[in-house]
């Protein structure tokens, strides 16, 4: 039918397509702005965070720890939600500080398991820095001795695949609005991590494939417009000696 409708306009475009459709330049832009203005949780916020749901009221200590440990790997790692609640005991490899992504959850049809979205999301990806170290040290001590390999690390009562909005509505949220900060989903986390390792300066190439992504465009994309108090800390980090050694110049040029 589209392609009947798309004859008969003058670009060739479908009527009723996102192609089709006509959007002011200026509407455009602001669209660009705001997808760059995203929200994005750093690893400390994750921390606040996951402190916070292991306080809320109504929910079983299991089940707090088990949100609290869900948004401190996703942080950690920067899996997509459907990734983490596709993983599975024997995905993670503690002494190389590994987690193996093959399977993907699929949250519009009760959480079926299946595979992932594209090739580039299988990848196996490396927790080495403190961040990562400490969600897997979180992630260890949640697990105890699971003894079967095969289980479901995120679960619901009865084994099967946890729901993420189970997580949003009975953890995160909550926490979010206790904590005053902007309600967003487990995505604000997988943000906050390529943000992190990208101001850390881990190559473009080994970032793009720990995230999963099929292009630098999307990797780019996540980085969003950097807080100032970010702006502020690399300045320092880089050129924090020569600031002073100009202050103490013109100080004297005054003096």
């Amino acid at each position: 039918m589209q392609r009947v409708l798309s004859a008969f306009s003058k670009d060739g475009k479908p009527p009723f397509s996102q192609a089709g459709l006509a959007i002011p330049e200026r509407d455009k832009l602001q669209m660009k702005i705001g997808s760059r203005r995203k929200v994005s949780f750093s690893w400390s916020q994750a921390q606040q965070i996951a402190e916070q749901v292991r306080k809320l009221d109504g929910l079983g200590s299991a089940r707090r720890e088990q949100y609290a440990t869900a948004i401190l790997l996703t942080a950690g790692s920067g899996i997509r939600s459907s990734e983490l609640l596709a993983l599975r005991v024997n995905d993670f490899d503690f002494e190389a500080s590994t987690l193996r992504v093959d399977e993907s959850s699929d949250q519009r049809n009760a959480g079926k398991i299946g595979p992932c979205k594209n090739v580039t999301a299988y990848r196996t990806v490396l927790l080495r820095d403190t961040e990562g170290q400490r969600a897997m040290w979180e992630l260890r001590r949640f697990l105890g001795n699971a003894s079967n390999p095969n289980a479901l690390v995120f679960h619901s009562k009865r084994g099967g695949p946890l729901l993420e909005t189970t997580i949003l509505n009975q953890g995160l949220y909550p926490a979010l609005k206790a904590l005053g900060l902007k309600q967003a989903g487990m995505h604000a986390l997988r943000r906050g991590c390529n943000r992190r390792w990208e101001l850390a300066g881990i190559n473009p190439a080994v970032l793009r494939q720990q995230m999963g992504h099929a292009s630098a465009a999307m990797t780019a994309l996540y980085t969003g417009e950097i807080p100032l108090e970010h702006v502020q800390a690399e300045f320092s980090s880089k050129i924090g000696n020569q600031i002073v050694v100009l202050e103490n110049m013109e100080n004297e040029a005054f003096a």
